[in-house]
């Protein structure tokens, strides 16, 4: 893929996140799947502070879509973020068996997040084509 496609479907990547950040992330842990994206008793005041966290990157990522070379830092943000939640999730559902809808819910998807950002973050230093 050259850098001006993969320049193309970051922005788009970002838009999608972000949406999904903003849009879904609530829906999915108290009506859709509670059991894949929240915790098990729910705990409604941590789950709206993770919700709230997640929209705001969301509107971050949506503005950061419109000049990609100037929002490197958020992307990478964005990837270390998921990374850390996935792999902190992992932990807690080892350590507790109540959890392990997420082995199948949020954690792959955050760390599928990650894993496309960085496939599409430019290669070469010299990115002025990410600027749309």
């Amino acid at each position: 893929m050259n850098e001006t496609t993969r320049a193309k479907y970051l922005a788009i990547a970002l838009v999608t996140i972000g949406l999904l950040y903003i849009f879904a992330m609530y829906p999915l842990m108290v009506w859709i799947w509670p059991s894949g994206w929240g915790w098990m008793p729910p705990q409604p005041e941590y789950e709206q502070l993770i919700v709230g966290f997640f929209a705001t990157l969301g509107i971050f990522l949506i503005l950061a879509a419109k000049n990609l070379s100037a929002n490197l830092n958020l992307i990478w943000f964005t990837i270390w973020l998921n990374m850390i939640y996935a792999t902190i999730m992992l932990l807690m559902v080892l350590a507790d068996r109540a959890e392990h809808a997420n082995l199948i819910g949020n954690i792959p998807v955050q760390y599928l997040i990650s894993g496309v950002l960085w496939y599409l973050l430019p290669r070469h230093k010299n990115a002025r084509y990410l600027t749309r």
